[in-house]
């Protein structure tokens, strides 16, 4: 935003109340409103200057955040030396053997007398 100039913000107050059918004369009540708008343009341009100048500090903090956000996150960087995977694995172990069952006892038929 441009800085206001000293007697703008009081030509616009002044062109608004002539508009409304009030006209500002020279003396006491012009003059203390011409005061009251030059402390208030004062006032917002070195708002807009600490603005500014915080939005610069805050924008480097920033890029100082990010770096340290990057440098904590990026992958670590590979050794000159890669390691290489041998070509042949270990031979799988067998599963453990199953807890062996008594197989159930089937019924014979009774050899008896016959009649």
């Amino acid at each position: 935003m441009k800085p206001l100039n000293q007697d703008e913000l009081y030509e616009n107050i002044r062109g608004f109340l002539k508009g409304k059918g009030i006209e500002l004369q020279q003396g006491g009540y012009a003059h203390g409103i011409q005061k009251s708008c030059s402390l208030l343009t004062d006032a917002i341009n070195l708002g807009q200057q600490g603005l500014g100048k915080a939005k610069t500090e805050i924008d480097k903090k920033l890029d100082q955040m990010r770096q340290v956000i990057h440098e904590k996150t990026a992958p670590k960087a590979r050794s000159a030396a890669p390691k290489t995977e041998p070509t042949q694995t270990a031979p799988a172990q067998p599963p453990p053997p199953a807890a062996k069952t008594k197989p159930a006892r089937t019924k014979k038929p009774k050899k008896g007398k016959t009649r």
